[in-house]
């Protein structure tokens, strides 16, 4: 009876599968990763169509219409699932979350713990990553840098400018879970009050100085509202 019952639970996974894992594989930094294929019709995948790269089945859920296109890749524990797609040259990995109806694409990273959800969308080279949250109908693109407890729901909760200050990097501000304002600027993280700290005191009165004053102005304006 346990093997009968055992086979039952085999079949029963096996229907619901909607791809395999090929032959096809390719190391990227010491993770193995394999091209997954469909085996049945499903959302905008046809039965043959060749998708992206994951590690293992975990990180591509079997329900729903979710999918890795193209040179995207998941790895680690990260998974997306229900109607998420990821492609472009993506990267989803660590315990990132990808799921509902997100899409995450270009060059973007999802990485860390964050979770991507709902009609969220991450494209261009932004980087998502620590704890934070896109969600909602928020859009994250260009080269925003969002991390640690961010709470991204819609556009008024992030901003970012690039390129700025003595590197032409990016400045990306952004609502966090403790409803304070977070900055961050190649390796600076920190509110906006300990922002505006560090530029009097690394720029004073130069050129970049009143640069990001007047940035600093700007978002203290926009998350006013």
């Amino acid at each position: 009876m346990r093997q009968r019952n055992t086979e039952v639970r085999r079949r029963i996974n096996m229907s619901n599968k909607k791809y395999v894992l090929t032959e096809t594989v390719k190391e990227l930094n010491g993770v193995k990763l394999f091209q997954i294929k469909a085996i049945t019709d499903f959302g905008g995948v046809a039965k043959g169509d060749l998708g992206g790269w994951i590690e293992n089945d975990k990180n591509l859920d079997w329900f729903g219409d979710a999918w890795v296109y193209g040179n995207a890749w998941v790895c680690g524990n990260a998974r997306v699932c229900g109607d998420a797609l990821v492609y472009g040259n993506a990267r989803v990995y660590g315990n990132a979350r990808v799921y509902g109806n997100a899409w995450v694409s270009g060059n973007a990273r999802v990485y860390g713990d964050a979770w991507v959800s709902d009609n969220a969308r991450v494209y261009g080279n932004a980087w998502v990553y620590g704890n934070a949250r896109v969600y909602g109908n928020a859009r994250v693109y260009g080269d925003a840098r969002v991390y640690n407890d961010a709470r991204i729901k819609s556009a008024k909760h992030v901003v970012w400018f690039t390129p700025v200050g003595s590197e032409n990097g990016t400045l990306t501000a952004y609502a966090t879970a403790s409803g304070e304002v977070e900055v961050t600027r190649g390796c600076f993280r920190g509110n906006l009050s300990e922002f505006e700290s560090a530029v009097t005191e690394t720029h004073s009165n130069s050129r970049f100085g009143v640069e990001y004053l007047a940035l600093i102005k700007y978002i203290k304006l926009r998350f006013s509202e």
